[in-house]
């Protein structure tokens, strides 16, 4: 017990407050690069634009199928070989975002494919044009199906940025591993002090998702 009044002092809790703020910050830049990024690969891949949508679903698959902790590798010590150089920061901002905005591109373009076609020939029949449909129309019925999904990715971005300690990101996990390596009894607070600061965050985005379904509903 001892050991838990010790490793929670002001001191190292607001070491671990600093970590999870850099985790936040990574986390939303991250998740709006990937938004946007997966939202124009997405709408690629949907209306089907000769070679383009091809190409764009090679990279696409390509990245999916890549380990994430891979490209964060790459982002931090390859790109330096062709002159960019990144902080661990920047280098995890865009590692995630690449694989995030793969994942997203694949969930949109499913999410818009379920929309029924007959919305689209509706609103064309009525005089709009293809993307003022796709925009006042079909966008909006595709994003509340999608929104569950998405919220799920970006709560699995989150936890993901872990994996950028490896680069030494200044993040809640390296803050955590900072503690316990200056004393070992400090390893299970540290752990259970993780565990509970991710699942705010995560939960507290869980709730967001719901929240925006009954708006949205």
């Amino acid at each position: 017990m001892q050991n838990f009044i010790n490793a929670y002092s002001w001191v190292d809790l607001r070491y671990l407050l600093e970590g999870l703020w850099i985790t936040i910050e990574v986390s939303v830049i991250s998740i709006v690069f990937s938004y946007i990024l997966g939202a124009i690969l997405g709408l690629i891949r949907y209306i089907k634009v000769k070679y383009l949508s091809a190409i764009v679903g090679f990279i696409i698959d390509l990245i999916r199928n890549l380990p994430l902790l891979l490209i964060i590798f790459f982002t931090y010590f390859g790109l330096p070989n062709i002159g960019i150089r990144l902080n661990p920061i920047w280098s995890s901002i865009l590692a995630m975002s690449i694989f995030e905005s793969a994942m997203l591109a694949e969930i949109i373009r499913s999410g818009i494919g379920a929309v029924d076609s007959g919305q689209m020939e509706g609103a064309r029949a009525n005089g709009l044009t293809y993307w003022q449909a796709m925009w006042h129309i079909v966008l909006p019925q595709a994003q509340k199906k999608m929104i569950p999904t998405i919220v799920s990715q970006f709560i699995s971005l989150i936890k993901d940025t872990s994996l950028a300690t490896i680069i030494v990101l200044p993040d809640l996990m390296y803050h955590a591993q900072i503690i316990y390596g200056q004393n070992s009894n400090y390893i299970l607070p540290m752990f259970l002090a993780l565990a509970v600061m991710y699942f705010v965050v995560c939960y507290l985005l869980s709730i967001l998702s719901h929240y925006l379904e009954k708006r949205l509903a």
